[in-house]
Parts: C-alpha cells; structure tokens; sequence
C-alpha cells in the first residue's frame, strides 16, 4: 500500500507498507494509514527544514573559515593548501586543478593543483602535463570562460563523440567520471578555470569558493610579475652600473681622418635600421664604441644596449648568460633568472668577441637569430623577443670558419653589414686628438693638473706603431699622467723590449700580449701589489678585481714578476 505524504515537497515523499498476504489492507487500514500520513508529511517536511538549515550554517561557517585562510595567501602553496583544507570538508569534491591564462591570451597551463592530483601524476607518469600548454579555443574552456556559471562534463560522452581535448583523457585515466568546471574571474578579467572531481557537485558552494579564489588568484599574478619586474630592475640596474664603470665614455667617439669619415658614413646608414651589423678590427680600437654610437642613433636609443664578453665567460655559463634558466634547471638555480637576450627587449644586444664562443652555443644563437624565439635552460616554453644584434670580433672570421671553429651559416647570418674599424697606426692624424681627450680625462684627479703635452713628446706619439691601438694610447697617456711632475707632458712612458736579434732598443712591442702585460705590471709595482679595493690596480685600470686576476693569469703574472 502507498500513500503520498501531502505535506511533505509535492508528493515527493510516499510511506509504503507491504504485506506477504492478499486482501490484508481493509478500508480501516487504510483510511489510518491515510490519517497518520498527514503527520508524517510535517514530520519530513520539517526534517527537510532541518536539514537546510545545518546545510546552509555548514556552508556558512566553511565559507567563512575559508575566507580568512584567503587573506593569509601569499603564493600558490598558501592557496592550494587553502583549497585543500575546504575541500577536506566536502564530501562531494574528490580531486581539484586550476588552470591558468597565459600571458598571449590564446593558451592555458597548469596553475595549481592538489596532492591527490599530484600522486596520479606520478604513478601514472603524466609529468607531461605540468608543462602541457592548452589552447583556449577548444571547446571546452572558451565555453566556460565566456559564462559566468559552473558547467557539469560527462568525460565519456565527450570522448566518445571524438570531442575531448586532452586533459579530458588525462582526468579519465584518473577513473574520474565528471568534471565540474568554474570560470575564475574579478570583474570582466578572465584569469583562468577551476577543474573539480564531483560525482554530485555542490555547484551553489563551488561558485562561492571561486568568488574568492579568484581574488587571491589575482593577487599571487600580481605579485608574480611584481618580482619578475623587480628582478629585471635589479639586473638592468647590475647592467648599468657595469656601464658606469667601463673604461670608455660612450659620449663622443674621437677621430676626423678619412679612415673614420668612412666609419662614420656606415654608422649612420644603419643606425635606423633593424640590420644586423658585424664590427671588425683589432683590438683596442674601440668597437663597443662604434656599436653604442649605432645604438645611440638608432630607434631603440631608449631601451638597453646589453653587452655580453664572449670572450670573459666560462663556457658553461655562456648559454645561461645569453638565454637565462628556470628555478631548479641545475644545482645552484635557487630561482629563475632572465637572460641577456631578455633583458635587451625592444633594446640591442651586443655580442663583443663573437667569434669566441663555442660551437654548440653557436648552435642556439643561429636559432634565436633566424626564429627570434628561445628557451630558458630548463623551460620548455617558448619565449619571442625583439632584440637587435651587433657583434664584434678581433678574429678573421672566414679563417675561422674555414678552419672549423666558426659556423658558416652564423657568420653569414652576422655579417649582413660589416664595419671595419681601422687600427691606430692607419690614423695617425687621429693621435693628438685622442691624446688631449686622455689627458684631460686623467689629469682632472691630479695634484698639479696636466694641461697640455709637449711637441716632442707627440712626435713619440706618431712615430710609436700603438699595437694595443686606442686603449693602449689611453693607458699611456694615464701612466705618463700619474710620473708626470709638471703642467706639461714631456715624456712618454712607451713600453721597451730587448731586441734579441741585435738590431738595437726597439721602441715599439709589436706582441699585443707583451704590451698589456708590462702595463698591468707597471700599475702593480705602483700599487705595492695590490689588487682590488680603494687604490688598488684594478681601480687605476678601470677594472672589475675578476677580470684583472683573469688576466693576470692569462698573461702569467705572479708575485715574482712584480717584485
């Protein structure tokens, strides 16, 4: 016998009465049965009542515990454990993962996900999906970020209809059998998806957690390009101060001779263009000046010019200098850094002594160079930048590629417009120009003020073959500044060699090696051998302490040879 409760939902509710003989519910049965439904429908309807209430006061105190564990995230941790911690006191959310937009609006990666997740991963092997970069428009995602309400998905269904995207398969070989799917959004910015594990979902709970996990969401973006900001900062700050610091000022660049008019005209034929430009000449002659005078003209003048020594660093670093590297990419990359080519967005990279570099970087600068894309080492995320590109070598290139040690494809890639900066010895009519600049730069700091050089003295100038070209001229006129004991520059300090064929005192080192070496020795015996600090050679030679101690033991200089 059935009998509808009236009161309680609707007829939603039946009490029913079985009995294993015929004909053993009479009219009195019944007409009790239908007295006492009455009753039993307050009864359930009151239950129900009941029942609601704890539901809405349980949902009530959840929210309100989870939203001061809200106000205490900082990063992605503090919300995930956040989440977790609701989730723990939800019968009907299993597993959950938040998917994040990426900066070009067009794709989506893995933003967070919970421990039961993060187990799967790794019992099934699908570290694939940590890096996995989804499109938005699949049918999926672009659906639920375009409304604003919770979406139920039967994977099956959608895999069956050959309409699942990939992550549906990933969730189904987790034994799950629905999704549940919440836009995360603060205002009108669409920030990402919040993925749940229900069988049953709460969908009116599951909206009021993501109302606020979308502001905490938004905060930790927030503060993720905040650092991302403050670390290019603090390298371009590190970068200019290297600037500050070098042995030449960018300002003016000294010469009128033909040979430089020449330099000059190319200068400004490729300054405002995109081209790529190969600086060549000896060394000394100043071809970081050339390439920040083509800088300075051209229409990135208000970004960066990014110079990075081939030639100064190790070969293991060189790739994570140019490119940067993700957190945990090897031992001692505590946390993800930019690399070179980064820092010079929008700006110029210059690449000094390219010829240096090894073969298998070589390799991934042709790369950046045709594609104007790269990776960081240990990402897997492709990165475009808009970079421009001036190279300097002091090698013949095409020797060097003839004999195997330079790429021919790189070189042909770099040697779009070539400029050939001509040594000292071929503009001599140069000399007394850059001889007076050097003096007055180096004589400002000087108890009795060198003002000018005697007629004698610039004779030695002209007639000396300057195989350190224009930095060894700087580096003479500074030394003969420090002896110097009058307003007048009489004599020049030009290193000497024994001639051990017999032909006499030379006065000239043709060895560019020989040349540095007596120099730096000279500025060392100067300053009683010390190196670094307030008066030490490195300071007098405008160099950073590792660089000067690199070439000391390059050009072997000990404690044997300053005494």
């Amino acid at each position: 016998m059935l009998a509808i409760l009236p009161e309680a939902g609707k007829g939603r509710f039946g009490l029913i009465l079985t009995s294993y003989k015929k004909n053993s519910f009479d009219p009195a049965d019944r007409h009790f049965v239908q007295c006492i439904s009455r009753h039993l429908g307050t009864a359930v309807v009151n239950i129900l009542v009941n029942e609601e209430l704890e539901h809405k006061e349980k949902h009530k105190s959840l929210l309100l515990s989870f939203s001061h564990d809200i106000a205490a995230v900082r990063n992605k941790q503090d919300l995930t454990t956040a989440i977790e911690k609701a989730v723990s006191q939800l019968s009907t959310i299993s597993r959950f993962v938040i998917r994040s937009i990426n900066e070009d609006e067009k794709t989506m990666s893995l933003f967070l996900y919970d421990s039961h997740v993060r187990r799967a991963i790794e019992e099934l092997g699908h570290h694939f999906v940590l890096d996995a970069v989804y499109p938005i428009e699949d049918g999926i995602s672009d659906a639920v970020l375009e409304g604003n309400e919770t979406i139920v998905y039967v994977l099956q269904d959608w895999i069956d209809a050959g309409k699942a995207p990939s992550y549906f398969h990933f969730w189904r070989s987790m034994d799950v059998d629905k999704c549940v799917a919440t836009p995360l959004k603060t205002g009108t910015r669409k920030l990402g998806i919040f993925w749940v594990d229900s069988d049953e979902p709460d969908v009116d709970m599951i909206d009021s957690m993501c109302a606020q996990i979308s502001i905490a969401m938004s905060n930790i973006i927030a503060n993720e390009h905040l650092l991302k900001y403050k670390q290019r900062l603090e390298i371009e700050n590190e970068h200019l101060q290297e600037q500050i610091r070098s042995i030449y000022n960018f300002s003016d660049i000294i010469g009128t001779s033909t040979p430089m008019q020449r330099v000059y005209q190319l200068m400004s034929l490729v300054a405002h263009s995109n081209a790529t430009v190969l600086i060549l000449g000896e060394t000394g002659t100043g071809k970081e000046l050339i390439a920040r005078g083509i800088h300075e003209s051209s229409p990135r003048k208000n970004k960066l010019m990014v110079k990075v020594n081939c030639a100064a660093l190790p070969v293991t670093l060189i790739e994570s200098e140019l490119f940067g590297y993700e957190r945990g990419a090897f031992t001692g990359a505590f946390e993800r850094r930019i690399g070179k080519f980064e820092l010079a967005q929008n700006g110029t990279l210059f690449l000094d002594e390219v010829g240096e570099l090894p073969l298998e970087v070589q390799v991934k600068l042709l790369r950046v160079l045709q594609e104007r894309e790269f990776e960081r080492l240990g990402g897997k995320a492709s990165i475009k930048v808009d970079v421009r590109i001036i190279a300097a070598t002091n090698r013949n290139l095409l020797t060097e590629v003839a004999e195997g040690r330079f790429r021919p494809d790189l070189y042909y890639r770099l040697n779009v417009f070539p400029i050939v900066v001509p040594p000292l010895r071929e503009r001599r009519e140069d000399i007394p120009y850059l001889a007076h600049y050097f003096l007055g730069r180096y004589s400002k700091n000087q108890l009795c003020k060198v003002t000018g050089i005697s007629a004698g003295a610039m004779s030695e100038l002209k007639a000396y073959n300057w195989p350190g070209n224009v930095r060894e001229l700087e580096h003479m006129i500074e030394r003969s500044v420090l002896l110097s004991d009058s307003k007048i520059l009489t004599q020049i300090y030009l290193p000497e060699v024994n001639d051990q064929d017999g032909a006499g005192s030379a006065t000239a080192i043709t060895n560019l090696a020989g040349v540095e070496k007596q120099h730096i020795i000279g500025v060392l015996r100067r300053c009683g051998g010390k190196i670094s600090g307030k008066g030490g050679a490195a300071e007098l030679l405008k160099l950073p302490p590792s660089t000067l101690n690199s070439k000391m033991r390059k050009l072997g200089i000990g404690k044997n040879s300053i005494e």
